[in-house]
């Protein structure tokens, strides 16, 4: 892929869809990922990787959460038990998230494009994107994987970092001096039933 990767003219930037409520279609097996990778941890957060199996996925910048806030979070959540962690975690995290921190690199036009077009480039061959949408400092993403999910994110994420870091003065995003642009880790879920796959589409498509 070069930098200047024609995407869908019909799709607008920022968010769409793609064979939208098609879910659990089985993509062809190349032999490339036989699917036995299923629960594991690359950090802190527990991620699940399994064939045809559609997923949630959400990444950040770097710089779209201030550590004090993160670790202010972790103190009020140390009362709570159980899977509600995770649940107010997340809550809290998107909350901030929308408040537009850091320096919001993805609002600037041809960021959001090239970002956007990076994701659409192995649709159909890679993995089936459902719906998306790039916000100012995050994106989401609903995904069906034909390949092993941590690899196609961390594919996303080192091509469009090295591009936009490149475009960092010309753009004036005011990114902080640093190799890094993309949070570390990124979060999955895993669509459940139809039900579940419709709100997550819905969710999406009102960012």
């Amino acid at each position: 892929m070069n930098d200047d990767t024609p995407g869908r003219a019909d799709v607008p930037v920022g968010s769409g869809s793609a064979e939208e409520g098609r879910l659990g279609r089985r993509p062809s097996q190349d032999g490339s990922w036989d699917g036995s990778r299923e629960w594991y941890s690359r950090g802190y957060l527990l991620h699940r990787d399994e064939l045809r199996l559609i997923q949630s996925v959400t990444f950040r910048l770097v710089d779209s959460l201030p550590q004090k806030k993160l670790k202010l979070l972790s103190h009020e959540l140390a009362h709570i038990e159980g899977d509600r962690v995770e649940i107010e975690r997340r809550k809290r995290i998107e909350e901030w998230l929308d408040a537009g921190m850091g320096c919001c690199a993805l609002a600037h036009p041809e960021v959001a494009r090239f970002v956007q077009n990076t994701f659409l480039h192995f649709h159909g061959e890679r993995y089936h994107l459902h719906a998306w949408c790039i916000m100012p400092n995050h994106v989401h993403i609903l995904i069906e994987p034909m390949f092993e999910l941590a690899a196609i994110v961390q594919g996303w994420k080192s091509f469009t970092a090295r591009w936009i870091l490149r475009q960092n003065q010309r753009l004036g995003l005011q990114i902080p001096e640093s190799n890094q642009f993309w949070m570390r880790e990124y979060w999955d879920r895993y669509i459940r039933d139809a039900n579940h796959y419709q709100k997550v589409v819905e969710y999406i498509h009102q960012n």
